[in-house]
């Protein structure tokens, strides 16, 4: 199985459940390993093959940027939807890290599979 991911992307959206996070943006990290078989892209040297991560990453931020998630579960959940229907990934591993939401810690967040990994 081939991977393609995006590291440490930096999404400023609303997020979270008290009063104060409602009325603020707070800065997200995504990591993503998308499962694609990359040799018809290798093979071809063409982006028509690939799974391209500029058109990922540029609708990811689009939706993240404008959702107004009250959990970072939702939101996961929700970025999983998108690779799957809009971009027939079969595959994800997606981890959203909330830096600065608990005190004494870098970051907290959650980190889902989804989709049955290939082989």
């Amino acid at each position: 199985m081939d991977i393609v991911y995006i590291r440490d992307f930096k999404v400023e959206t609303v997020i979270g459940m008290f009063q104060w996070e409602r009325r603020i943006r707070q800065t997200l990290s995504l990591d993503l390993e998308m499962a694609w078989d990359i040799r018809p892209a290798a093979a071809s040297d063409s982006i028509e093959h690939a799974l391209d991560y500029r058109a990922v990453a540029m609708r990811l931020k689009s939706h993240v940027e404008s959702a107004e998630f009250q959990l970072v579960e939702r939101l996961a959940e929700s970025v999983w939807d998108i690779l799957r229907d809009e971009f027939h990934v079969p595959w994800l591993r997606l981890r959203v890290s909330k830096p600065g939401a608990v005190r004494g810690a870098q970051d907290v967040g959650v980190l889902i599979e989804r989709g049955r990994r290939p082989d």
